[in-house]
């Protein structure tokens, strides 16, 4: 296990963006049934995700998020030293998506690009990777990208997994502050576990195959309650919290009973816990940072806030961080439309954008 503590370095601001389509339940049962539909909801907490139309990628969410964070925390984009870009669905085999991003942000050419090919644990081995990189190469700033577009490599009737994945990107800004909260890190990994998840026509490995997720759910949650708690409480050994010590607790949100199951296990009670996959189900590496700018925005904004940070799955890959973070100068998530424009966010526009989202969605934009 990888366990260290990055001082100096503190998480300034958040957006996340999701696509305006959405896919409910009711669109679920037209093609599974009514029952069927209804069940798969109830047993993950999953009620709608939100999906690209067939024109968008992975880097029109991230652009539009870091647009608007770059926008909302008044920084030019030449004071940005480090692009990290996390992300399992990039655009293209080559070239990385980071650099499609760099030059769609208007990076100066001094900064540095770096591209993670991880998804649940995206974030928090994101997040080390930026600040640790600040820390050492003498930067200032960094943009932190995080965000999937899971629903490019699904079959759609496929019950398993079609009814689960919502994509999603995300946009964090770090930068050097003597007086930030230290970040402690628990990171682990054992790819034992890479044929229980998997994509296994992607890449040129198998060219002739489907490119349609694969995944084993019972190995999924016997790998999270036999590798994650004890990875939770190393990391809350490390800054010397103990579970009560934490504001907010933000565990991946790929279903619902997991999260309560793990928080209960460590003692987190209800109050602590977010959960925030209903409206936008497992968003893989954007999961978290999305918890974070869709159900914390006003504790964040107002103040600082004790985070723990844990995301575990693909891989096997996890990772926690337990932190303090705020007042964030922004948080907030928006909408990428159809016609490639950001909106507000579905949630806070009182659900007229949410019906714009279905429409869109059922006449196949």
């Amino acid at each position: 296990m990888v366990a260290s503590v990055i001082e100096g370095v503190g998480l300034k601001g958040l957006v996340a963006c999701v696509p305006e389509g959405r896919e409910t339940v009711e669109h679920l049962a037209a093609r599974f049934g009514e029952d069927a539909a209804r069940k798969i909801a109830k047993a993950t907490g999953i009620e709608a995700r939100h999906l690209v139309p067939a024109h968008q990628c992975t880097s029109d969410l991230a652009e539009a998020a870091g647009r608007r964070l770059l926008d909302r925390m008044g920084w030019e984009p030449a004071s940005v030293d480090l692009l990290v870009m996390v992300t399992q669905t990039h655009d293209h085999i080559l070239p990385a998506s980071g650099y499609l991003l760099h030059h769609r942000l208007g990076l100066g050419k001094g900064a540095a690009v770096l591209d993670l090919t991880l998804g649940c644990s995206g974030y928090v081995y994101g997040l080390w990777t930026a600040a640790a990189m600040l820390k050492v190469a003498g930067g200032r700033r960094a943009l932190l990208i995080a965000g999937d577009t899971t629903s490019r490599v699904l079959d759609p009737n496929d019950r398993a997994v079609a009814p689960l994945f919502g994509d999603a990107a995300t946009a964090t800004a770090l930068e050097i502050d003597a007086d930030a909260s230290p970040m402690a890190f628990a990171l682990g990994s054992d790819g034992a576990g890479a044929p229980y998840l998997t994509v296994p026509g992607g890449g040129l490995r198998r060219p002739e195959a489907p490119a349609h997720l694969f995944m084993d759910g019972t190995q999924v949650f016997a790998f999270t309650l036999r590798e994650v708690p004890g990875n939770i409480r190393a990391a809350l050994d490390l800054a010397g919290w103990t579970v009560d010590d934490v504001d907010h607790v933000v565990l991946h949100q790929a279903n619902a009973q997991m999260i309560r199951h793990l928080a209960q296990k460590l003692g987190a009670t209800p109050a602590q816990t977010v959960l925030a996959l209903g409206g936008y189900g497992n968003t893989s590496s954007a999961s978290v940072p999305l918890a974070l700018a869709s159900e914390l925005v006003e504790p964040l904004r107002a103040g600082a806030r004790r985070l723990l940070l844990s995301g575990f799955g693909v891989g096997w890959s996890w990772g926690t961080v337990v932190l303090a973070a705020g007042p964030l100068a922004v948080c907030e998530t928006i909408l990428l439309t159809a016609g490639g424009n950001p909106a507000d966010s579905a949630e806070a526009t009182g659900g007229a954008a949410k019906d714009a989202g279905e429409a869109a969605l059922s006449a196949g934009a």
